[in-house]
Formats: C-alpha cells, sequence, structure tokens
C-alpha cells in the first residue's frame, strides 16, 4: 500500500515553463494521472502553447483567481471552485490574461499521462 501527504509550497518548480507549476503526481510517482498546480501571474499561459491531446483528458480545477481558456468556440472562463474539463482532440490554451488583477492557481488533472500526446494547434490553419 502506498499513502502520500504532500505540501505543493514544498514541492520544486518545474524548469522551463512560463509560469509556476509543481508536480503531485511526480512527487508521490504515480505514472497513470498527471497531476500538477500551476500559479500564472497576469499575462502568463499555463505550461503548453494552444494545444490538444489524442488520448488525455484534463480536468482544470481553480482555487483561486480566474482561469481563462481559449478554444476554437471562443473563450472559457472558470473562478473558483469551477472546473474547466476538457476531452481529447479539443484545441486550448489556458492562460492568465494581462489585463487579470490577480495570479490564477489551478489544480490540474489529465489522464492518462503521455508525454507524447500533446500536439500543436494553430488556429489560423483550420
Amino acid at each position: 500500500m502506498g499513502y502520500h501527504v504532500i505540501d505543493v509550497d514544498d514541492l520544486d518548480v518545474t524548469p522551463d515553463r512560463p509560469s509556476v507549476q509543481r508536480s503531485l503526481s511526480d512527487a508521490a510517482g504515480l505514472s497513470k494521472v498527471a497531476v500538477n498546480v500551476y500559479e500564472a501571474d497576469p499575462g502568463e499561459q499555463l505550461p503548453l502553447a494552444y494545444h490538444y491531446h489524442d488520448e488525455q483528458e484534463e480536468v482544470f480545477y481553480v482555487l483561486s483567481g480566474t482561469l481563462h481558456v481559449e478554444t476554437p468556440d471562443g473563450d472559457l472562463t472558470a473562478g473558483p471552485d469551477e472546473a474547466v474539463v476538457i476531452t481529447p482532440d479539443s484545441p486550448q490554451r489556458a492562460y492568465n490574461p494581462a489585463a487579470a488583477s490577480d495570479m490564477v492557481r489551478v489544480l490540474a488533472i489529465g489522464a492518462p499521462a503521455v508525454d507524447d500526446d500533446a500536439h500543436a494547434y494553430d488556429p489560423d490553419h483550420e
């Protein structure tokens, strides 16, 4: 059996990301689900650019602030205690707009946890 209590603030920040990312799944040794906490200041996006996944389902649960998600159908917004759910093959870009007054903090869950499942999406190439 395996149990973990993890203080997210004690986790190292993932390098080379456009916002703060801390991996709970890495800290817990999880391999079937990706669980991350993101903190994005105004003008920052969550780690990936506009993209979609072949298999991965994602949930962005907003802890504080307001998350914006760009999609081909328009922007979605979610505030605290709201979640944005994204199914496979659905292009999206999660971000905190430059005009925002506060940081956004998000718990992101993706399954299955796959490294080579993300593909760049160019909205001008539809």
